[in-house]
């Protein structure tokens, strides 16, 4: 027995010895090697790379960290004898979706701040209700040095301005809002001129990211179609609020347009982010979940051809993201959380 596991360990091209010291990954996870655990308590996610690999952002509610609700944050991209994780938003408002700009020394991030340095309200879960998002029109972009000093407000509307991403090419930011009365995506220069809208279906489309070259988009979206469908959509928009339990993955030009769907999955698609080659695209989805709460990630060819199960949590892997030399990627998971709620960020070896 123990010669046939060495011999499927082998054929996956990966040791028994470093497997065993692989702890962190599971045995069908042959994409992943030397999976390293990043953060250890409260729920850690969106971590994203610096231009120069060497750091993450991510946002976290983790109270040791002194987090009331979602704060940004930023850390060495691995763990070492000095590693430190750096505050940005410090406890102001509720953020999300911080990204380096370009020269590694600029963070961008959504706050609620200007309404108040308190926590806005969690969405209160129904009893036998769907599971909500809450969309805080109060959500503005902001700007900040990596000691969360010079914050600055970078894009703001009276409606929802938030998951903004910058392009590899450093010239281009993408962000999700609400300012024509859906959530739909935008553009604009990396100083934030020349803001122009590029998804016009109703129906939530955020979580985008440019492909390598920047010559492409890759996004969520839900799309109601049928009149009860639409109208739920709306009635729960009209409260700041989206159902994120039925989204596909979708891919555009840059400008908008050669828009088309990539998956065809049913359930929640979500989190897309591009391989390195921009042919393919990995993301987290539920779709093989018979009651919709395990969400493990996922690779699909740009053409809706391919797909692939990379990683096999029981519970949740979300949020991929490549390294800017490819050899990396972050995720964030559920694993290795000793049977509390904790989601918590990895790094591991990318393997084709």
């Amino acid at each position: 027995m123990k010669m046939i596991w060495l011999v499927v360990l082998l054929g996956m091209g990966i040791s028994a010895a470093a497997q065993k010291n692989d702890s962190l990954r599971y045995p069908s996870e042959k994409h992943l090697k030397n999976i390293q655990q990043l953060t250890f308590g409260g729920d850690n996610a969106e971590a994203y790379w610096s231009f120069s690999g060497k750091s993450l952002t991510f946002q976290s509610n983790y109270s040791g960290f002194g987090a009331k609700c979602d704060q940004i944050f930023w850390m060495p991209a691995k763990p070492g004898k000095k590693f430190k994780v750096n505050p940005v938003s410090h406890g102001k408002g509720r953020t999300t979706c911080s990204y380096f700009l370009p020269g590694d020394r600029s963070i961008l991030f959504a706050s609620t701040q200007a309404a108040g340095e308190m926590c806005p309200p969690d969405v209160p879960r129904e009893k036998n209700g769907p599971y909500l998002w809450p969309i805080y029109n109060e959500f503005d972009i902001y700007t900040s040095d990596l000691k969360g000093e010079n914050q600055k407000v970078f894009i703001a509307s009276n409606g929802y301005d938030a998951e903004a991403t910058v392009s590899p090419t450093g010239d281009k930011i993408v962000f999700t809002s609400t300012r024509n009365g859906d959530l739909d995506l935008y553009t604009c220069n990396i100083d934030g001129s020349d803001v122009k809208q590029i998804t016009f279906e109703l129906g939530y489309d955020g979580g985008a990211f440019f492909s390598p070259d920047g010559k492409q988009i890759v996004f969520r979206a839900s799309r109601p179609k049928s009149a009860e469908d639409v109208e739920k959509y709306k009635g729960y928009l009209s409260r700041g609020l989206v159902a994120p339990t039925q989204m596909e993955i979708f891919v555009c030009n840059a400008d908008g347009s050669n828009l088309r769907q990539v998956t065809q999955l049913g359930k929640a698609n979500w989190a897309p982010y591009f391989t390195p080659d921009g042919k393919s695209i990995l993301f987290s989805s539920n779709h093989a979940s018979k009651r919709g709460f395990n969400f493990n990630i996922y690779k699909i060819n740009v053409d809706g051809s391919g797909l692939e199960q990379i990683t096999f949590d029981g519970v949740f892997d979300s949020f991929p993201m490549f390294s800017p030399d490819g050899k990396k990627i972050v995720f964030s998971s559920n694993r290795n959380n000793k049977g509390t709620k904790d989601t918590n960020v990895f790094v591991a070896d990318w393997v084709d």
